[in-house]
């Protein structure tokens, strides 16, 4: 039975295994790499997924593929200013370096409210 990427990740996980640790032990268990890339192919394919979102967002998880689908959605949809403003912001949650983004937000609110 092809084990699924959560169950390999937990098995680490329950090793002690965490953070950077862990990304090392999944990147080098052949089992985890082949299921991920098989998987990876399935939703790029499914979704539609750029080469610059492969590389601008961490889509490590079903969920992570799930919420990027959504604000793809959303995106086509005519939306409130305050709501376009908020898929922009999930969507730099995605990304490998989501703090700037998310400090970037805080500081506008800090300066809309000072």
């Amino acid at each position: 039975m092809k084990k699924s990427l959560q169950e390999i990740q937990d098995f680490y996980e329950n090793l002690g295994y965490s953070g950077e640790n862990l990304r090392r032990s999944l990147q080098k268990d052949k089992d985890y790499t082949r299921v991920f890339k098989e998987r990876e192919q399935k939703l790029t394919k499914k979704l539609a997924i750029t080469q610059s979102e492969k590389k601008k967002y961490v889509l490590s998880t079903d969920i992570d593929y799930q919420i990027l689908e959504k604000i793809k959605l959303l995106e086509k949809k005519n939306l409130k200013k305050e709501d376009a403003v908020f898929v922009k912001f999930i969507r730099s949650q995605l990304e490998r370096e989501w703090r700037k983004p998310l400090l970037k937000m805080l500081d506008r609110l800090l300066s809309k409210y000072d």
